[in-house]
């Protein structure tokens, strides 16, 4: 899979050290002008379904599971990739100094009825949920909140703009 972009948090000095690594599967889905997307209170903005894939999984199987869990989505079908993002973080466990996150896109359909989400507990006090919004809205609004430097801005939401504005560039093409 291609490399789309490589991000390196501004608190990182180095990219020496311990480093962790995490991949992820995430979940590209549109309906015309409209994307599904997760939206978090917490961190006012939006991001695509999907997340880590446990280390039993290969990412397929991940990225269905996460699509079950966090919006109900069921007869997930990849139609291509994307390509995938590599993200270099501070992390704050013990025995690590850094984190490799690497998350893959994938370009999907689903089943039109959403089912029942099984959020975990930190998801559902974060305020998630599955909401289709149009894919220009969802770049605005995650750019002003970047913008205002919001204090409550999560670290993905460079990662996640950045993914809403090159499949807004395609669909212009």
């Amino acid at each position: 899979m291609e490399l789309i972009h490589k991000l390196v948090h501004q608190d990182l000095t180095s990219l020496e050290g311990r480093c962790f690594e995490r991949k992820a599967a995430r979940a590209i889905i549109m309906r015309g002008d409209d994307i599904l997307l997760l939206y978090t209170q917490r961190y006012n903005d939006y991001s695509f379904p999907g997340g880590g894939v446990e280390w039993h999984e290969d990412l397929y199987t991940g990225l269905c599971r996460e699509l079950a869990e966090e919006t109900g989505a069921t007869n997930v079908q990849i139609i291509r990739e994307l390509g995938y993002i590599e993200e270099f973080r501070p992390y704050h466990k013990p025995d690590y100094d850094l984190i490799r996150m690497l998350s893959y896109y994938y370009i999907c359909s689903i089943d039109e009825q959403l089912g029942e989400t099984q959020l975990e507990e930190y998801e559902i006090t974060n305020g998630m949920s599955a909401v289709w919004i149009n894919l220009n809205k969802a770049i605005l609004h995650n750019r002003q909140v970047m913008m205002n430097q919001e204090p409550s801005m999560g670290f993905s939401i460079e990662r996640e703009t950045l993914i809403l504005e090159l499949i807004a560039s395609e669909q212009r093409s």
